[in-house]
């Protein structure tokens, strides 16, 4: 009889609990969702940039005074390397850019419009800058400023004679230091891939330029010396890499 009563109570023990851990299995586990991670922008990086300039040029003679400007148009490539530090939405930055260009341009000499056109070229470009930028997730937006550097070459060509448009005076390759100021915006698409666009406006300084006769018999004779003005604007697309993250 005892036996049976164990048994019987088992039984409704059983019948019991069966419902409460079936309601228990049944009912859903909340998990709270992980807060997103803010996108880091510290770090160093390295990147490649592309884009199109126009250097503006006007030229002065010694004795006659205004002989004329233009813009030399082109393209430039090249490469950055910098690092950014980010404290909340702050991001502040140090970069160094170097790019290749290929910026002509040229007008007739306005003394001797018949006679004299004056060219122009930039084939090199450089930039040393600081940043300040404001990260809204993986946007970035930011302003730069520091110094600049251009290479430069200058020459006059002959509108008459033989041939015709054949190089009369050049002058030595001229290096210019200036300043530059900009702005940009970068879109991180990867933990450490990004994709910006940005405009700088290089401050040239005014810089006296001595021409040398090119062809014989008078090669190397002082030809004229002028004053040259330039200023730059460069619109780039880049693409950047960033270490750790």
């Amino acid at each position: 009889m005892k036996q049976y009563l164990t048994a019987a109570a088992a039984i409704v023990a059983l019948g019991i609990t069966t419902p409460v851990l079936a309601a228990d299995l049944a009912a859903p586990v909340h998990v709270p969702a992980p807060a997103d991670a803010m996108y880091n922008w510290s770090g160093f990086y390295v990147g490649a940039n592309a884009g199109a300039g126009s250097s503006q040029s006007c030229w002065a003679d010694a004795i006659f005074g205004n002989e004329g400007c233009h813009n030399a148009i082109g393209g430039n490539i090249g490469a950055q390397i910098g690092y950014r530090w980010q404290s909340s939405a702050w991001v502040l930055g140090l970069e160094a850019q170097g790019d290749w260009a290929d910026l002509e341009g040229s007008n007739d000499n306005l003394v001797l419009p018949l006679f004299f056109t004056n060219h122009s070229r930039v084939n090199a470009i450089g930039l040393v800058t600081g940043q300040v930028g404001y990260a809204a997730g993986n946007t970035l937006f930011y302003v730069k400023g520091g110094a600049a550097v251009t290479g430069n070459h200058f020459e006059v060509t002959a509108k008459t004679g033989s041939p015709p448009n054949s190089l009369a005076a050049n002058t030595p390759d001229q290096v210019r230091w200036g300043g530059a100021l900009g702005v940009g915006a970068e879109y991180g698409f990867a933990p450490n891939w990004s994709l910006g666009l940005e405009y700088d406006h290089l401050f040239m300084p005014d810089q006296k330029s001595t021409f040398l006769v090119v062809p014989p018999p008078f090669a190397g004779t002082l030809f004229g010396s002028e004053n040259i003005t330039q200023g730059v604007d460069l619109v780039t697309a880049r693409l950047n890499y960033r270490f750790g993250g």
